[in-house]
């Protein structure tokens, strides 16, 4: 066993941002902006993602004995289950009335954001790689147990993660969104070829009507200037107040996101004439583009589908992008060709009797994401081999 040393920081800004881009983002592997310690910087800098707000930062870092950076968690000590979307609101209630405190909690996730990526960061490059994952998890499983917090979880996490978990002994939980899959693609009219006949009439005349009258512009990189922002973030704000009651983000995180991320930032607005009435904000990815805020000013027949999802496609198809993830549940972008695809948790819990009894929801829960996915799955609108029906 390796000399380690492992060092808790309560703001990311403590850990130097190639340290941790290097083990979040490795040259050569896909990169995903979520993890990036541009954007988590930002949320806590901003704000967004701090002990006020119930999202305390208590990032992992370990080093070896050379000091070279070698595994990174991101982890926050929550004091309510907000802005997870997995829902755990209902075990924090069972264990309220037997007594007992599921807050706080720990939790390894990118706050306010249902992308699935990796949670435990290191460096897989080096020989016996995986002994700087097992001491994140023992130091994480540490600080939960000697503080007497009821738990830990890691969310939206990677499906070899996830397995991996299981087998030593954290409860596992399924769950689903729905995502675009570009099977080589050159165009939209290629995508609505491989639909029902019926479903390409419906989706021709949703597009038509959505833009009856409008414009669509696609922001990105230098285009994208402050005046844009301000427009978004109104239709963020009232997304969210008509959504969540209190929007998650501020004003100035999406200032940061601008200075830091605007070459990874796609901004779709629709405008009548010159005035934007909606807007939706993406974030791209090497080989997927992530749809993550929305909102608008006039309520338009089909435009949230056509600004979300449909240009989303079309942006996919230009840049030659695998998939669009277009956040969670939503089973109306199923008959718009986004396609149901399993989500992944893991849990750590210290109480012997709530353990048990979530294990035991948790396989049911299981069974039946299952079994509404296989339901799905059978639902989409691609036509059957050989039939246009």
């Amino acid at each position: 066993m390796p000399k380690l040393d492992i060092s808790i920081h309560t703001q990311l800004s403590e850990i130097p941002k190639s340290d941790w881009d290097s083990l979040a983002n490795p040259d050569g592997e896909r990169f995903d902006p979520f993890l990036s310690w541009d954007f988590l910087e930002a949320l806590e800098s901003s704000g967004a993602a701090s002990p006020e707000e119930g999202w305390a930062p208590h990032h992992l870092l370990v080093r070896d004995e050379e000091g070279s950076a070698r595994a990174t968690l991101p982890l926050y000590l929550k004091t309510h289950s907000y802005g997870e979307f997995v829902f755990d609101h209902a075990w924090a209630d069972a264990y309220a009335r037997v007594g007992g405190n599921y807050y706080p909690k720990l939790l390894s996730a990118v706050p306010f954001t249902p992308v699935t990526g990796r949670r435990l960061l290191y460096d897989r490059s080096v020989e016996g790689a995986p002994v700087y994952r097992d001491a994140l998890l023992s130091a994480a499983i540490q600080i939960a147990d000697q503080n007497n917090l009821s738990s830990l979880h890691l969310n939206f996490l990677s499906e070899d993660e996830y397995e991996q978990l299981g087998q030593i002994g954290f409860l596992q939980r399924t769950d689903q969104q729905f995502h675009f899959e570009n099977r080589g693609y050159q165009s939209f009219d290629d995508f609505l070829a491989e639909l029902t006949s019926q479903k390409r009439k419906n989706l021709r005349k949703e597009r038509a009507k959505a833009v009856d009258g409008l414009t669509i512009q696609w922001l990105q990189g230098d285009d994208i200037q402050p005046h844009h922002w301000d427009v978004f973030y109104a239709f963020y704000l009232d997304t969210g107040s008509r959504k969540w009651g209190s929007p998650y983000l501020n004003r100035e995180t999406f200032e940061l996101i601008h200075q830091r991320l605007r070459d990874k930032c796609l901004l779709i607005f629709a405008l009548d004439g010159d005035r934007p009435i909606a807007g939706a904000l993406n974030l791209i990815g090497s080989d997927t583009l992530y749809g993550r805020y929305w909102g608008r000013l006039e309520e338009r027949p089909f435009l949230h589908f056509e600004i979300c999802y449909y240009q989303a496609i079309d942006y996919a198809m230009k840049h030659g992008l695998q998939r669009v993830e277009a956040g969670a549940q939503g089973g109306h972008k199923l008959a718009r060709g986004y396609v149901p695809k399993t989500t992944y948790s893991a849990h750590w819990i210290a109480h012997e009797g709530l353990r048990n009894a979530i294990d035991d929801y948790l396989e049911r829960e299981r069974f039946a994401v299952s079994q509404e996915q296989g339901y799905l799955e059978e639902r989409t609108p691609f036509r059957k081999s050989g039939s246009d029906t």
